[in-house]
């Protein structure tokens, strides 16, 4: 993915890590990390790094960990605030000297470490991520991945890191967050290292760009719209500096023939030229790659009765207040319902509950006659380390071995990667092979969280393209606006209320923010 890197990064440099899926920002992110290791050379850190990877799993915590809590960890603060708490409880139950004492010496000891200003400015931090103060309340573990992302977000950030190392920081992030994040980083007075394909978050917050390609890094300053134009140029220059090489060998080529067969003299000169034409050869640099097209298709899906899913009475919540309760609504055949709401309105949990991942309180759910659900997680759930590609393509369909391999081909995961570890791929593939399964399975009801997150901007399109030209049933989630504008939604559900609504564009201002 890449031989012979070689850069520095220094404090208060802003650097976006940008090149298409697959081509390994996120590999060289573990690398620059120290999570992964890399094959030669050495990498020289100095200060705290801060990590956030492309799917952060915040395993190995203690269940009741509050989400602030967890902030808090980042400086060491973690427990501290929880044990002062229980030890407040034991007062009220049991105002003995000792307890008094040990209440005392732990509040001392939290107000010395900065443990009251600290926990002001973790919620701060996590509000301006779209965490509300009743959510950094809650345990980690009942949080919604999205709100665990930023969660980890949240702790990374206020760690107070020498170096950030961020993949994909704007997923699941609304507007608001997306700015408050952008503005974070443009003040952030340590070193940067950022892999994005949020274009308005390269162009706000970045000063340098590092291209990956062919196993390569080019390095460009400037904002991410001015090196999309350094780019440009580049290619257009290497274009012509290629197609002149070209024609010079075929120049002398052609004239080393047309002497090869006449005098001794001009036998030798044709040798001559022949050594030339190779050392050309050698030395010529290839003109760039056009871009491929990227194209994608989802076949005719198995007819189904007049409604695909009724929902009555839905109510879920996790130990606390119900997250939604009394939600009801129908879909259609071939029916396009987007479903909105703000973070923690509880849109993964009902498409989790659609998908038979989790189970209701409360309500009941019904699906149509035929109707076939097909799920895409945006955590990428059904995705499991250890299986390899292939594998995940023969557990979502029967097909033979050659159609699955070609679908897999045109979601951009050629056949070298059948046979790798699913784990291993990087955020954008795990959404490529999770849209392959959708297609395998031939399924005629989609239900899908976030399906572009992760995806370069040809990809994206491309997924908008087919999937409003496939006339199936969709439960749509997504905060990307250009996303959910090609595919026209007919219905809108806006949770936590399940209040239903016909779509309008005027609707297409809120996408981003709900």
């Amino acid at each position: 993915m890449l031989d012979e890197g070689s850069f520095s990064v220094h404090p208060g440099d802003k650097v976006g890590l940008v090149g298409r899926n697959g081509v390994g920002k996120t590999s060289l992110l573990k690398v620059l990390s120290g999570e992964a290791q890399p094959l030669r050379g050495a990498i020289l850190r100095r200060g705290v790094v801060g990590y956030l990877p492309q799917d952060p799993r915040i395993a190995g915590i203690d269940p009741s960990l509050t989400a602030i809590g967890h902030v808090l960890s980042g400086r060491g603060l973690g427990g501290a605030g929880e044990r002062l708490e229980k030890l407040r409880l034991a007062i009220e139950e049991d105002p003995s000297t000792r307890n008094v004492a040990r209440f005392s010496r732990a509040e001392e000891d939290y107000r010395d470490a900065g443990g009251y200003a600290a926990e002001s400015e973790a919620r701060r931090i996590g509000a301006g991520l779209g965490l509300a103060p009743d959510r950094l309340d809650l345990p980690v573990s009942v949080l919604s991945g999205g709100e665990r992302r930023r969660v980890e977000l949240a702790r990374i950030l206020f760690a107070g890191s020498d170096l950030l190392l961020l993949d994909e920081p704007t997923n699941h992030l609304d507007t608001d967050a997306k700015s408050w994040l952008m503005k974070f980083l443009a003040t952030y007075r340590g070193a940067l290292v950022v892999v994005s394909h949020d274009l308005n978050l390269l162009d706000a917050s970045i000063t340098r760009v590092l291209h990956l390609e062919d196993g390569g890094l080019v390095d460009y300053r400037g904002t991410y719209s001015q090196y999309r134009v350094a780019r440009k140029q580049d290619e257009q220059r290497q274009a012509r500096v290629a197609a002149r090489q070209q024609a010079e060998i075929e120049r002398l080529r052609t004239l080393a023939d047309s002497m090869r067969h006449q005098t001794e003299k001009r036998a030798r000169k044709a040798k001559t030229l022949d050594t030339r034409v190779e050392r050309l050869r050698a030395d010529a640099i290839s003109a760039p790659k056009r871009a491929r097209r990227v194209r994608f298709r989802f076949p005719e899906p198995p007819h189904t009765g007049r409604v695909a899913l009724e929902v009555d009475g839905l109510a879920k919540g996790y130990g606390g207040p119900a997250v939604f309760d009394g939600v009801e609504f129908d879909v259609g055949r071939a029916e396009r319902l987007l479903v909105m709401g703000l973070n923690g309105a509880g849109k993964t949990s009902l498409l989790r509950i659609l998908a038979g991942e989790s189970e209701p309180d409360r309500g009941a759910i019904r699906f149509g006659t035929g109707v076939s659900v097909g799920y895409f997680a945006q955590e990428h759930e059904g995705i499991t380390a250890g299986r390899d590609v292939i594998s995940h393509m023969r557990a979502a369909s029967p097909a033979s071995e050659q159609a699955l391999r070609g679908l897999l081909g045109m979601f951009g995961l050629p056949g070298e990667m059948s046979a790798q570890d699913a784990g291993t791929l990087s955020g954008g593939e795990k959404t490529k092979l999770s849209l392959a399964q959708l297609v395998a399975g031939r399924h005629n009801l989609l239900l899908l969280d976030e399906p572009t997150n992760n995806l370069d901007p040809p990809s994206r399109e491309a997924i908008a393209a087919a999937l409003a030209a496939w006339p199936g049933t969709m439960v749509i989630v997504s905060h990307d606006r250009e996303f959910v504008d090609a595919l026209e939604p007919d219905r809108v559900l806006m949770m936590p209320e399940g209040t239903l609504d016909f779509w309008s564009e005027d609707l297409l201002e809120l996408v981003s923010l709900a």
